[in-house]
């Protein structure tokens, strides 16, 4: 065979492309979650590609490219058979396996994110190996390793159904069986809103999946010597960058309308939808189909994940069901009516009959009873010995510090407590143990006040939006006040907050970010102090704040030792 160095070079780049891609999911699916959970999602992911490699390598490329019948390819652990009728022209076997092992990997790491926050982790491994060795492959060998699929002429040309759409079924299988999270639904079945705690995480992720779904789609024309090969390629680069960015317009505008505000998180899980859905069909449609399946896509989604909250109970924190499933499902089935006719039989669309369109719901039908059923099967296997769901109490504690002894993916932004460093008093006695603190501590009364004093101390504490903040300080700066205390604060009044909206669900916690000033006077009248402040956050909607006055007992200033009103005075 005389291969090809524009072709493999062109195939070994893909591969790279698709392997970053892990990242990318890693970043989207720890952002959509809670912060007690991200090192299992990051240690997932990583994992999906580390146990998918080997298991591919031994058995799922034998058997999803191996010459066996139309529905099984053939055992043969560590790629050691002849593929010559399967590999790309031009194309080594090697540089083939690493770009089909790739894919494998992206199928297996979709169902980590429906599956977040509480599946054991040994589950997730031994779910994670079944996949790569035998479910991804014998579908995959139906649509591209030669099977009764492609004899029929379907049409999946980067992997709508072979990879998204497996992976799809997969997430839906095992967030069914797991059920849902804790707090999820209320006892009337109405779901709630679990917020991710890291939206630019989560941001980052979609643009790395964008960027590496053109490696994605664009390479797996496997080939870059000739000139129908290059055409192609642009067309493909072009739709699917076209198909994912008329899905964001779309759920943009879509959610703006149906919440009253434009979703953050829909809309990039938007951007995801419209490239998985393209990716069956992105060498065959005009830019024109793209965009209109775009369109499309950016309306499912929103519905999707909404029915599959609300109607359906299944609980899927990033949206994977919805994206994977439900758009590279549909985006396989729409190739058959968008189908121009350059890379395949002509779709319904454009004058080529239903055969097309017929063939390719066969197949998303087809497959998706394969996955189904073998899924759930590996999955109550994996329920009923060594347990697919993590405990309550490991659930509630988080996943990091239960399964992997972490105990934050955010030790460097914590407050960690103070240790001892060497440079204390050598008199200084550390207690310890179980000594009572009546013998550990020495106890002194100290009076409040000297005799004599008279001064009135007062704590003003106000509570007000945030963004109200700095005409307040300047305020009080001009009435004399030079010491303040600040602090970021959640809360509601009796309006219960203004309600909002996270992926479709209204956020129940009415708990509203503020800004807390404490103010302790003594020479400044307190009314004041009062009048100044509402003054300056009136507004006359609700939510401007409200204000507190507490008689003070002593104040006591640590540096010079002075107590009372002296203590509040800023003299040398």
């Amino acid at each position: 065979m005389e291969y090809s160095a524009v072709n493999t070079i062109w195939v070994l780049l893909g591969a790279a492309l698709v392997f970053f891609m892990q990242a990318g999911f890693s970043m989207c699916e720890a952002g959509f979650t809670r912060a007690k959970n991200t090192g299992n999602i990051l240690m997932k992911n990583l994992m999906d590609f580390c146990i998918g490699t080997p298991c591919f390598w031994l058995v799922g490329f034998g058997i999803m490219f191996g010459a066996g019948t139309g529905l099984f390819g053939r055992f043969d652990p560590f790629i050691m058979g002849d593929y010559s009728h399967i590999l790309p022209a031009g194309v080594p076997l090697w540089a083939f396996a690493i770009f089909q092992t790739v894919f494998c990997a992206t199928a297996a790491t979709i169902v980590s994110g429906a599956m977040a926050e509480r599946t054991k982790f040994s589950a997730y491994c031994l779910y994670s190996a079944a996949i790569s060795l035998i479910i991804y492959p014998v579908s995959g060998h139906w649509i591209w390793g030669g099977g009764w699929l492609s004899e029929l002429g379907f049409h999946d040309f980067a992997g709508s159904t072979a990879v998204h759409m497996v992976g799809g079924v997969c997430a839906l299988i095992g967030a069914k069986i797991l059920g849902p999270r804790i707090g999820k639904y209320d006892k009337n079945g109405k779901p709630r809103a679990i917020l991710g705690h890291n939206i630019t995480f989560a941001a980052l992720g979609v643009f790395i999946l964008w960027f590496c779904w053109f490696g994605f789609n664009g390479a797996s024309t496997v080939s870059m010597d000739n000139d129908a090969s290059i055409v192609s390629a642009g067309r493909i680069f072009f739709n699917t960058n076209m198909a994912a960015a008329v899905a964001c317009c779309t759920t943009l505008i879509f959610t703006w309308i149906r919440y009253k505000k434009p979703d953050v998180s829909m809309t990039y899980n938007a951007a995801l939808a419209g490239l998985v859905g393209i990716t069956a069909g992105c060498d065959a449609v005009s830019p024109v189909g793209a965009a209109i399946m775009g369109l499309i896509f950016g309306i499912v989604i929103v519905l999707a994940v909404e029915f599959f909250d609300k109607v359906a109970k299944i609980d899927d924190p990033v949206g994977a069901i919805s994206v994977h499933g439900v758009c590279g499902a549909l985006g396989t089935i729409l190739t058959g009516l968008f189908a121009t006719g350059v890379t395949t039989e002509k779709g319904l669309f454009y004058g080529g009959g239903t055969h097309l369109l017929g063939v390719q719901t066969l197949g998303v039908v087809s497959v998706i009873a394969y996955v189904a059923v073998i899924m759930t099967i590996v999955f109550l296997i994996i329920k009923h010995t060594i347990g697919l769901r993590a405990s309550a109490e490991d659930e509630i504690a988080g996943l990091d510090v239960s399964e992997h002894g972490l105990v934050t993916a955010y030790a460097g932004f914590a407050k960690e407590p103070d240790v001892i460093t060497g440079d204390e008093d050598e008199n200084t006695v550390y207690v310890i143990g179980d000594t009572p603190v009546a013998e550990a501590i020495p106890v002194k009364k100290v009076p409040a006040f000297e005799e004599g004093t008279t001064a009135k101390f007062t704590k003003v504490e106000i509570i007000c939006k945030e963004a109200r903040f700095e005409a307040l300080k300047n305020a009080m700066v001009k009435l004399g006040i030079t010491g303040m205390t600040v602090s970021h604060v959640m809360g509601c009044g009796v309006q219960k907050g203004k309600p909002e909206y996270y992926r479709g669900i209204p956020v129940e916690t009415n708990l509203l970010p503020k800004i807390q000033v404490d103010i302790v006077v003594s020479k400044i009248p307190v009314r004041s102090v009062i009048e100044t402040a509402k003054k300056v956050l009136y507004t006359g909607h609700i939510g401007d704040g409200k204000i507190f006055v507490y008689d003070v007992e002593n104040v006591v200033k640590v540096r010079t030792g002075e107590e009372g009103y002296d203590a509040l005075q800023d003299v040398e």
